[in-house]
């Protein structure tokens, strides 16, 4: 099942539990980012299992979709989904942080099968993703975008150039998805205030829709919904729970767990 490109809203919800649980393995092993990696597990799913074209056979297809993890230390829940589409086996996961592993912290395009765009200094995603939408314009080459963006990272004004250029060259086939946990080092709200969110987006000239980003009926729905007008970027507002999944490390920061809040973490997710 793992393979192949999935329809079933049951199926990608199995496949999201199934990223949870490699991401707070790798947690067990070696320090990770944790919290922010299971934020992201539901979108990931649905891009990777649904929504994206993808070919695991091949990763440098030139027919793909491209996908830009903006928040590239959230690396661990992106190289799960890789491995599970059948970029790579997942036992490799076992090997994060190791000497020579394509398993790495960051996202890292030059060693790990499947990722586009090495990413990990925060605030480059989306420029980049704009840069790779006006390439294949010229290439005249059907291909999308996505981005997924740390809500903590729009504090960087790269992100609202990026943002305010996009609008500019009509690109529509750019896709923005805020992974909106509301938590950095600190809530997000005390660090550098962001809101109104969604009005400056929209501001900006973005078609902006706004989702929780753990319903997989709404996930699945707004990107099957994509691009939302004609002639302008589109914004997916997910709102999130850091560490979802994992109840005692929900809101919280967490790079590493203990022998007995491992077996924890993975009874709560279903694995015994």
């Amino acid at each position: 099942m793992s393979h192949e490109r999935l329809t079933s809203i049951a199926d990608l919800q199995e496949i999201a539990r199934q990223i949870r649980v490699h991401v707070v393995r790798i947690a067990g092993m070696s320090d990770c980012h944790t919290g922010g990696s299971l934020s992201i597990a539901d979108l990931l799913a649905a891009l990777y299992f649904r929504t994206m074209r993808v070919d695991p056979a091949q990763p440098l297809w030139d027919g793909r979709d491209y996908f830009i993890l903006s928040k590239g230390h959230c690396v661990p829940a992106l190289d799960a989904a890789l491995a599970l589409r059948g970029f790579f086996p997942t036992e490799v996961l076992t090997t994060h942080l190791e000497p020579d592993s394509i398993i790495t912290g960051h996202a890292c395009a030059r060693l790990t099968p499947g990722i586009d765009v090495s990413s990990g200094s925060l605030g480059h995603g989306l420029p980049v993703g704009l840069g790779v939408v006006l390439g294949l314009r010229m290439d005249q080459a059907p291909n999308r975008v996505f981005v997924i963006l740390g809500d903590g990272e729009l504090q960087e004004g790269s992100n609202w150039e990026a943002a305010m250029a996009a609008a500019h060259h009509k690109a529509d086939h750019l896709v923005a998805i805020v992974d909106r946990n509301q938590y950095q080092t600190g809530p997000t709200e005390e660090m550098m205030a962001l809101e109104p969110l969604a009005d400056k987006w929209r501001a900006f000239g973005w078609c902006v829709r706004e989702i929780d980003g753990h319903d997989m009926t709404q996930i699945v729905e707004t990107l099957e919904a994509l691009p939302f007008e004609s002639g302008h970027p589109s914004l997916i507002l997910a709102n999130t729970i850091k560490g979802k999944g994992v109840s005692f490390i929900e809101t919280h920061h967490m790079a590493h767990f203990s022998p007995e809040q491992l077996i924890a973490a993975l009874a709560e997710l279903g694995e015994v």
